[in-house]
């Protein structure tokens, strides 16, 4: 048994603001967070949502077909399910204690290109867990936070020589992001990874279910991979 805290703090971008051609905001990607905190309270974990600043706001795409399904969207519209209320309660990642967490997961959407690299709270708990032998993992654009994230034994980032995956170039392409990307001077998943001086890698398809275990790390590539990722999360813990 890992004399960890069964715990789990899930990261919830904060940022919600323009970012698709025809003005939509992006924001949390709602499976992103949603399919791991399932497995997780499924596999015996408390789980906490926590964001930079204590808020948060929804990606609006994320609740269309194909990302999001018939029983995702019975959880968004019932205000009495437990995801729905810690989410209307998300807590401030400053307000939390990283010393009670065993396993750090970072959901995702385009809006964390723009705020988990700042996310100095969020990063430090990731840098605790790491620190006391826990478990990172994020999925899609959740490992634009990692670079930030220290090794305190090697004072380079926790990726640093490791496999990652993330959210692929090609699926930014195909979503027709890549120019919006750009614009906002963001930096793709694969670009921050490898500046990181981990070892990017990604599935065949840029929509396939692809998830990777380094170690500790566990990345997942796109909301299709977010449950295999958080699966993978508790398998490692539970290894530990």
């Amino acid at each position: 048994m890992s004399p960890l805290p069964k715990r789990a703090v899930i990261a919830i971008t904060s940022y919600h603001g323009p970012f698709y051609a025809n003005g939509d905001p992006t924001g949390l990607f709602y499976t992103e967070a949603l399919h791991p905190y399932t497995v997780l309270v499924e596999a015996g974990f408390t789980v906490d949502l926590a964001s930079e600043t204590g808020t948060y706001g929804m990606d609006p795409h994320s609740l269309q077909e194909p990302f999001a399904n018939e029983a995702d969207l019975k959880v968004y519209n019932n205000p009495e399910a437990e995801f729905t209320k810690k989410l209307e309660n998300i807590k401030k990642a400053s307000d939390l204690n990283p010393a009670d967490y065993g396993l750090f997961f970072a959901s995702a959407g385009h809006a964390t290109l723009f705020d988990y690299p700042n996310a100095k709270s969020l990063i430090s708990i990731a840098e605790d867990v790491w620190a006391r032998g826990g478990v990172i993992g994020s999925v899609c654009h959740g490992p634009a936070i990692f670079p930030y994230v220290m090794d305190k034994n090697t004072g380079k980032s926790v990726v640093f020589g490791k496999k990652v995956t993330g959210f692929t170039d090609e699926g930014e392409v195909e979503l027709g992001l890549m120019d919006r990307i750009h614009e906002f001077n963001l930096v793709p998943i694969s670009k921050a990874a490898e500046g990181a001086g981990a070892i990017y890698v990604k599935p065949e398809g840029p929509f396939d279910d692809y998830s990777i275990v380094d170690g500790r790390l566990v990345t997942g590539t796109n909301p299709a991979s977010a449950h295999s990722a958080a699966v993978k999360a508790v398998a490692v813990f539970e290894s530990l």
